[in-house]
C-alpha cells in the first residue's frame, strides 16, 4: 500500500507541477555519470559494461537502503516513493512540450518550432519544415510516454524506490550513450541493451493503452489496432516502433521517413496510412499520451496491492522451503 500511495502522490505531484525548474536530481545524475564516463572511457564494450553497471548499480542501491530503512515505517516509505516519481515523470512536460510546439506552427513561426525541438529529440531541426517538425514531435511524444511515463511506473511497481531509480538512471545512460556515433559504437552498447530490456514490456503496453484511449483524440481503436499489429515491427528499435504505430494508428497519420541526427543520416519505413502530422495533430498527442498516463498509473497502483502480493507471498514461501531444505540437510551432514 505504501508504493501504490508513493505512486499516486507522486504521479500527481508531476501532473500538478511538472519537473522542477532547478536542482533536477536526473541533471545531477547526469553530471554524476559524465564524470564517471570521463574516467573509465574506452572505446570497447567492457567498459561501457563498466560504466553502466557502476551508474545503474549506485541509483538501485541507494533505492534498496532507503526502502529496507523504511520497511516498518509505510509513511515514509511513501513519501520516499511519492519523491522518487515526481522526479522520474516526465508527463507534464512532454504534454506541455507538444502544445508549445502547436502554437509555434500554428502561427507558422518555423524558427520558434526548430529551437523548440531540442527539448523533445536529438534531431537536426534546421531544415525541417512543419510536416516534418510535426512528424518530429508526434515521435518523440509517442516513444517518451513510454520511457517518461509508462516505463517509470512500471518499474516502480514492481520494484518500488530501487526500480524507479533504476529505470531513470538506465534510461538517462541511453540517451547521454546509446546512440551510434563513433565514440559510443562500442562503449554505448551495454547502456543501449540494458535499456531496451527494460523497456520491453512497458514500450508494448504503451502500445496497448494507445490503441484503448485513441477516442479521447477522436481516434479510432479498430483502425489503432490494426496498424499497430501491422507497422509495430517496422521501426529498428525494438521499443519505439510499438508506441509510434500505435500513435499513427490512433491519430490517422503516418510516421517514420528520413532523420538527420547532426550529420548522421537514418531512413526509417513508414509507420500508419495517412497524411503527415501537422499543427492540428500535436494537441490530438497530447491528450492521448495524458489518458495513457493516467490508464498505466491506475494499473501500477492496483499491482503492488494484487499481483505483487501474490508474487511477494510465492517468492517468501519458496524461500522458506529452501532455507528448510538446506536446514534439514545440515542435520542430516551432522548426523
Amino acid at each position: 500500500m505504501a508504493n501504490a500511495t508513493g505512486l499516486v502522490a507522486g504521479y500527481a505531484l508531476d501532473a500538478l507541477l511538472g519537473d522542477p525548474r532547478r536542482w533536477h536530481p536526473v541533471a545531477g545524475f547526469g553530471r554524476a555519470a559524465g564524470a564517471l564516463e570521463r574516467r573509465l572511457y574506452r572505446p570497447d564494450r567492457a567498459a561501457g559494461a563498466a560504466f553502466t553497471a557502476l551508474a545503474v548499480g549506485g541509483p538501485v542501491l541507494l533505492g534498496t537502503a532507503a526502502a529496507l530503512a523504511t520497511r516498518r515505517h509505510p509513511v515514509a516509505r511513501a513519501a520516499l516513493v511519492a519523491a522518487g516519481t515526481w522526479t522520474v515523470l516526465g508527463g507534464r512536460t512532454l504534454r506541455r512540450e507538444s502544445r508549445v510546439m502547436a502554437r509555434a506552427l500554428g502561427r507558422a513561426d518555423l524558427p520558434a518550432a526548430r529551437a523548440r525541438l531540442g527539448n523533445l529529440c536529438g534531431r537536426d531541426p534546421s531544415t525541417l519544415d512543419e510536416p516534418e517538425l510535426a512528424r518530429a514531435t508526434v515521435e518523440s511524444v509517442a516513444e517518451n510516454t513510454s520511457d517518461a511515463v509508462v516505463a517509470p511506473l512500471v518499474w516502480g511497481a514492481v520494484a518500488g524506490l530501487p526500480g524507479l531509480l533504476g529505470y531513470r538512471a538506465a534510461n538517462t545512460l541511453d540517451a547521454m550513450v546509446g546512440h551510434r556515433s563513433p565514440r559510443y559504437a562500442r562503449f554505448g552498447t551495454p547502456a543501449a541493451r540494458l535499456d531496451d530490456a527494460l523497456n520491453l514490456v512497458p514500450s508494448r503496453l504503451t502500445g496497448v493503452l494507445t490503441v484503448a484511449v485513441a477516442p479521447v483524440a477522436n481516434g479510432n481503436r479498430a483502425t489503432a489496432w490494426h496498424v499497430w499489429r501491422r507497422d509495430r515491427a517496422d521501426h529498428p528499435s525494438p521499443n519505439a516502433g510499438q508506441c509510434e504505430a500505435a500513435m499513427a494508428g490512433a491519430l490517422g497519420v503516418r510516421l517514420g521517413g528520413r532523420n538527420v541526427y547532426f550529420g548522421r543520416a537514418e531512413t526509417r519505413p513508414f509507420l500508419g496510412d495517412g497524411p503527415r502530422p501537422d499543427a492540428r495533430h500535436l494537441k490530438r498527442a497530447a491528450r492521448i499520451s495524458g489518458a495513457v498516463g493516467a490508464a498505466a498509473l491506475g494499473l501500477a497502483a492496483l499491482y503492488p496491492v494484487t499481483v505483487g502480493r501474490v508474487a511477494g507471498a510465492a517468492g517468501r514461501a519458496a524461500l522458506g522451503a529452501v532455507t528448510r531444505a538446506a536446514r534439514g540437510s545440515g542435520r542430516g551432514s551432522a548426523r
